[in-house]
């Protein structure tokens, strides 16, 4: 710690170990930090841990941290989102003047996002709902950062943020996204393509374990030779490590010792709410919400076993199945994420945000967990046009997935036989066949409509809509 008087640059209130850990970043960078807590021994921890990093400026309440602050004032929350989120702002707000920013770097929903900033806006201060991405390692050494609110409060606070995000060949990934709750809804979005992507995943080890006969170290180092081509990402680097970790207390792999009771903490349930809303199917990250609690109904599961017995999947090696299983992870996780950039091209229609979907892919490529090197083809095809209908209509990704279908449906068509549940790779399969389907079966949900509830219908041949007298002589009425 410093004993110049000089005033700090920025601040973080909310010192847990994300709030901590962006602390240490920004005061790595040169930058003097105030810092925060409600509890003072979370300060003082961070001081005697880490103060030797760089200059950080302790306060033990907020209008120490207020004071200690050059103007325009910019405050950085890190705390649990919600309730706990609402009260700070609601204690800072009055220590404020005109022009200082609050930034809310936690996992709030976009529509408290648009809430907080529309009140703090009329009181003359600037809200950035910054979604960051990366987790601890990623809020210490460089992030994805995601911020959203005015132009005119990323003047000040943007050159901080992309100073302290990854950087992917020289470019900062951090990016003002669009006013309001913009930030925090892309976050939302890339929180549920991340859903998507493990759910894949998982699905992947369990096609090449159960029905390839494969053990998790042999199926983990299938992984790291993925991870080497066009599947290389975060996620199946990871993957690679965790099938080949071996129980210290068993000795076994340890994936087989993990419950099979996956969590979640919300964020994919609100991508899924969202989209429901939006009227944007997306059937991947919707599928991987639901396996997630499907696997936490565990008396539910223990009684289907008792009534219709445990599956027994009966391994049949076969060396073209790693292939076919590569080629489907690939083209169901780019339906997950044309899903996702559909989503988002929705809101932004919906809010007014003029999102550049090219700069998401472009913020995603590190830092994130989802960062991957696709993504590279994203931006491009975004860049081309930034227009695009859907993901997969792109060249690069329409031929990547013509080349993985035949793959695709082998895979679905085994799993099946086998009894082994892919719900991931059998929605996006059904999601790209009901996409280029010339006919869908929707004309007669319509006619069923219309018979129920006189719902009405468009017909192909002329302009209007119609109704059908079902209960008198069938004949046909305009709408």
């Amino acid at each position: 710690m410093t004993t110049s008087e000089a005033p700090a640059r920025i601040a973080v209130t909310g010192l847990a170990v994300m709030g901590s850990n962006l602390a240490r970043n920004l005061a790595r960078h040169g930058y003097r930090v105030a810092v925060h807590n409600r509890t003072p021994a979370r300060t003082k921890a961070l001081m005697r841990e880490h103060g030797h990093e760089g200059e950080f400026v302790p306060a033990e309440t907020l209008s120490e941290l207020v004071e200690s602050l050059a103007t325009p004032r910019q405050i950085i929350i890190m705390v649990k989102a919600g309730t706990p989120t609402d009260a700070v702002i609601d204690e800072l707000a009055p220590l404020l003047g005109p022009g200082d920013m609050v930034i809310d770097g936690g996992n709030a929903h976009f529509a408290d996002t648009r809430r907080r900033e529309a009140a703090l806006r009329e009181r003359g201060l600037h809200f950035v709902g910054a979604g960051i991405s990366g987790g601890e390692e990623g809020a210490l050494n460089g992030p994805s950062i995601m911020p959203g609110g005015s132009a005119e409060s990323y003047k000040h606070v943007g050159p901080v943020l992309e100073s302290i995000a990854a950087q992917v060949d020289g470019v900062p990934c951090c990016v003002h996204v669009g006013p309001d709750g913009a930030g925090h809804f892309v976050k939302m979005v890339h929180n549920g393509i991340e859903y998507a992507d493990m759910q894949l995943i998982a699905e992947a080890y369990d096609l090449l374990h159960r029905v390839g006969g494969r053990g998790p170290a042999e199926v983990g180092e299938v992984f790291r030779d993925w991870d080497r081509g066009d599947l290389e990402s975060y996620l199946v680097e990871i993957t690679a490590e965790v099938l080949g970790h071996v129980d210290p207390d068993t000795g076994a792999a340890l994936v087989d010792v993990i419950a099979d009771e996956a969590e979640q903490k919300g964020t994919g349930r609100w991508t899924v709410q969202e989209a429901l809303e939006l009227g944007v199917p997306v059937t991947g990250i919707a599928e991987a919400v639901f396996a997630r609690s499907l696997s936490g109904r565990v008396g539910q599961r223990a009684a289907a076993r008792a009534a219709f017995g445990a599956s027994e999947v009966i391994p049949s090696p076969d060396d073209d199945l790693v292939e076919d299983v590569r080629l489907a992870l690939y083209a169901s996780k780019v339906v997950a994420y044309a899903q996702g950039f559909d989503q988002m091209r929705a809101a932004s229609v919906e809010y007014g945000w003029d999102l550049d979907l090219g700069a998401a892919a472009t913020i995603w490529r590190g830092g994130c967990i989802i960062r991957a090197r696709f993504l590279d083809r994203i931006r491009e095809a975004y860049d081309r046009n930034p227009d695009l209908p859907s993901l997969l209509v792109d060249d690069y990704f329409r031929d990547a997935v013509v080349r993985a279908e035949q793959a695709w449906r082998r895979v679905v068509v085994k799993a099946i036989n086998a009894g082994v549940p892919v719900p991931g790779f059998v929605s996006a399969l059904a999601y790209y066949d009901a996409l280029r389907s010339e006919r869908l079966p929707a004309a007669l949900v319509q006619g069923l409509r219309d018979f129920f509830g006189a719902h009405t219908y468009r017909r192909v041949d002329r302009e209007g809509s119609f109704h059908t007298l079902w209960s008198g002589d069938r004949s046909q009425v305009d709408a």
